[in-house]
């Protein structure tokens, strides 16, 4: 029974149907190029006709790769009429979209250890190194000029963040900060900003980079929502004089939770929460006052100190539209991206340098914002218009 089992030899079979593909390739080339040949001279091989444009002088071989190994092309050569194909070009522009696919691999984020694995897939070899270094090259290019593209239009609420990498420096491993700005626009959509190094999240680098985004045309910011960094807030008023501070509740409540026990965690969540539940800035001071003298009852004086200092920075948000409320008094749509950069880069570990860090992570951002993240509209602002529109009303009949 088992002399009748049939054996197939894979790599025959793979090696033979190559050859077929490749030789197919090259037949389906030179004849294309024959025909295009025979329109040039408005005849056929050996036709005598009195429209003839020009004749046949033989050909030259010339070798061209594709992605089913290297063929052998004929080109004709003509006497009398210049051969300029097309057909080549059109092959090459075919050629150099799976070069474009390579690109929007490594924008969307995609391992070089991937890319090749793909590429072998694909085409049975992987790139080569030098390959994928000028593929880089070609992809830090589309990402520096998406990075630095110029910013129309209105942005009334910015959400700020700063994420940490690592990355080498003179044989030691540090830290590097990529500052990164999401902006809610006029359409209520929200849309990637800003991405550059900070080196560390200070006064001067904060500066930087406001200072960047505002010379590419940032406007109209009415609200900027961030965790509380000194350096930051130093800042906003420097750059943006018209410009609120929204400190994320999230951060706040973190920070509250460092001098909490761990038992009364919960409890005190419960709290603080019960403050931003409030339906007006009044109602949510009452309300901190009441909480700020539960936490000294509970012993937890540190907790009511820097409840005491921080809850007004928290509440910037209930001077703008309620609908906009549960959007704009925390971090959490920065923080989102944040997240998903570290998925990212954890399998890099240190990067060489702060550009390789920035080029990555703006490589991911870009692959992300033309996602339905960034077109799908996120709040409505009308509402918006709609307020600042009544409160001019009052100024002018006032």
């Amino acid at each position: 029974m088992s002399d009748n089992i049939i054996q197939l030899n894979e790599d025959l079979i793979k090696h033979d149907l190559k050859d077929l593909v490749r030789n197919s390739v090259e037949e389906t080339l030179n004849a294309l190029l024959d025909k295009e040949a025979d329109e040039l001279v408005n005849a056929q091989k050996y036709e005598r006709s009195s429209e003839r444009q020009g004749y046949r002088s033989g050909h030259y071989k010339r070798n061209f790769h594709t992605t089913a190994g290297e063929v052998e092309l004929k080109v004709p050569k003509l006497k009398g009429v210049p051969f300029e194909t097309a057909i080549i070009e059109r092959y090459r522009r075919m050629e150099s979209s799976g070069e474009e696919a390579l690109i929007e691999m490594y924008l969307a984020g995609v391992s070089v250890r991937r890319v090749e694995d793909i590429t072998e897939a694909l085409w049975g070899t992987k790139v080569s190194p030098g390959t994928i270094s000028n593929l880089n090259k070609k992809a830090y290019e589309h990402i520096e000029s998406w990075r630095t593209r110029p910013l129309s239009g209105e942005y009334p609420y910015v959400y700020v963040d700063g994420v940490y990498l690592k990355r080498s420096w003179g044989g030691e491993i540090q830290n590097v900060s990529i500052l990164v700005a999401i902006g809610g626009s006029r359409d209520g959509c929200r849309e990637i900003i800003g991405a550059a190094e900070g080196m560390k999240e200070d006064k001067e680098s904060w500066r930087s980079f406001f200072i960047w985004l505002k010379e590419r045309g940032l406007a109209g910011v009415r609200l900027i929502i961030g965790d509380k960094n000194l350096g930051m807030l130093e800042t906003i008023p420097e750059v943006f004089p018209d410009t609120r501070y929204q400190r994320c509740t999230v951060h706040f409540y973190r920070n509250i939770f460092s001098v909490t026990p761990r038992k009364r965690m919960k409890e005190v969540a419960m709290m603080l929460k019960a403050i931003h539940a409030q339906e007006s800035k009044e109602a949510a001071r009452e309300k901190t006052r009441q909480v700020m003298a539960k936490l000294q009852e509970m012993k937890l004086s540190a907790a009511a100190k820097k409840l005491q200092d921080g809850i007004e920075e928290t509440l910037t948000y209930m001077d703008f539209p309620t609908q906009h409320w549960t959007r704009i008094r925390t971090n959490n749509t920065i923080e989102r991206l944040n997240r998903e950069i570290k998925r990212r880069t954890k399998a890099i570990g240190a990067f060489p340098d702060g550009q390789s860090a920035l080029m990555l992570v703006c490589a991911r951002l870009r692959h992300v914002a033309g996602t339905q993240w960034g077109t799908r509209r996120y709040m409505n602002m009308d509402h918006l218009i709609h307020m600042e529109n009544e409160m001019q009303s009052d100024i002018i009949a006032g």
